[in-house]
């Protein structure tokens, strides 16, 4: 069909399908989610500095404590620090490794070049996301594993528990590391994460400490512990492990999640 100008209008495809090959298509959205984890696991896993963050240190610390006469933690060892260290792994890779990663991210451009792209922006932080999770399951799998060589015996009801516990965590700190990373500079950012990290470790020991001296210790250290993130882990995973369930850990852990994610969700920068 010609308009009055002499031109040739196409109105329909004039090529049967599969004339052509390859026919690019949209990908659809679980093999995106899964390709964008897969990098980002592999960034994660090939940075030295992450790998020292996430496995290194939580692993010497539950040896050293486990094996060497530091402090009074009672008849097993293992049993006291068992539960801080695995808070310690969570937030070190669900918080500080993520804010951190994020905040370069953005300071070097890759994730304003990875906007850019057809890859949709819920693809870029679910695949970060899902390699948090995946890095933290790992964690738990060697820790628990290095925990029971040293002589910790938890029952399979205490495992259990745990997960809602490990899970709301991770949701948490995963939560607080995209808020900061996504909102302030990168140099800001890796202060600020170090510090917090060195910060809610003390307060996630202060529960530790409370469970071992009871009365003696002041109530309203522990009281203020457990409105942390950091203490609020702690005890859930403690008292998993002793076979009850933390209603109040799993309250504060979700409130500290759902206020970090409103956070990022107002003030992720991706530039």
């Amino acid at each position: 069909m010609s308009d009055p100008s002499g031109f040739t209008r196409v109105t329909a495809n004039r090529f049967p399908a599969g004339t052509f090959t390859p026919s690019p298509q949209p990908s659809r959205p679980l093999p995106m989610l899964a390709a964008q984890t897969r990098l980002e696991l592999v960034l994660l896993l090939r940075n030295g500095e992450q790998l020292l963050l996430t496995m290194l240190i939580p692993i010497s610390l539950l040896i050293g404590f486990a094996v060497l006469p530091i402090g009074d933690l009672g008849e097993s060892r293992t049993n006291a620090i068992v539960p801080g260290i695995l808070a310690l792994a969570i937030m070190s890779t669900a918080f500080t490794g993520q804010a951190i990663a994020v905040g370069f991210d953005r300071r070097y451009g890759a994730l304003k070049r990875l906007g850019a792209t057809a890859l949709p922006k819920w693809a870029i932080i679910g695949g970060k996301s899902c390699a948090v999770v995946l890095v933290v399951c790992l964690q738990m799998v060697l820790l628990v594993a290095i925990g029971v060589a040293l002589g910790w015996r938890p029952s399979l009801a205490g495992l259990a528990l745990a997960v809602p516990a490990v899970a709301l965590g991770t949701v948490a700190f995963a939560a607080m590391g995209l808020f900061i990373g996504g909102w302030l500079r990168a140099e800001i950012v890796l202060a600020l994460a170090n510090i917090l990290w060195f910060a809610l470790a003390g307060v996630g020991s202060l529960v530790i400490a409370a469970r071992l001296y009871g009365e003696e210790f002041p109530g309203l250290a522990h009281a203020f512990a457990r409105i942390t993130p950091s203490g609020a882990l702690v005890e859930s995973l403690a008292m998993a492990f002793d076979g009850a369930a933390d209603v109040t850990g799993y309250a504060v852990l979700a409130a500290w999640a759902a206020a970090c994610a409103f956070g990022a969700f107002r003030t992720f920068r991706w530039v």
